[in-house]
């Protein structure tokens, strides 16, 4: 299962239309993470357009984005949980494992700030975003590899 994982697209002020890098991933993607910040709805139907797409509510979703605040998934066997906002760098990921106990992995954004580690068992992913990359290079999305229930891959990419 190939899944694209975003965060942070701040429509319509950063994401006006679909990038044309963040479509040629979306264009193999089997399952859309979008981890929050989408703003507004029409975002979502752009990328159904690809493929099914699970989203989180973000701390600047407007009142069209209908979105819980964490969903918890099974994506091909791997143990799935989505949060817009994980808190402070300082003790995340135990306060991941906390809030998430059976999760696998635990895909988030906010901070626009592309992560991904390790620990305990549990590996926490923030994609960055692909249209306001802020103090970082360059803007990014992630792409995970599912098979079997296990993580094959996670990349983080760049993409502006």
């Amino acid at each position: 299962m190939k899944v694209v994982a975003l965060a942070d697209t701040h429509a319509p002020r950063r994401w006006k239309s679909c990038p044309p890098r963040v479509a040629e991933h979306l264009r193999n993607a089997d399952v859309i993470l979008h981890a929050g910040d989408v703003c507004v709805a029409g975002v979502l139907d752009e990328l159904a357009a690809y493929a099914p797409v699970h989203v989180v509510k973000g701390n600047n979703d407007g009142p069209d984005v209908v979105a819980p605040e964490t969903l918890e998934l099974d994506l091909g066997g791997l143990r799935v949980a989505m949060i817009h906002d994980s808190g402070a760098a300082q003790g995340r990921t135990a306060r991941m494992r906390r809030r998430f106990p059976t999760a696998d992995l635990v895909v988030f954004g906010h901070s626009h700030i592309p992560l991904d580690h390790s620990e305990n068992g549990l590996r926490i992913f923030n994609p960055g975003s692909p249209t306001d990359r802020r103090r970082q290079p360059h803007g990014t999305l992630g792409l995970l590899r599912i098979e079997n229930g296990r993580l094959l891959d996670a990349r983080i990419v760049a993409v502006t």
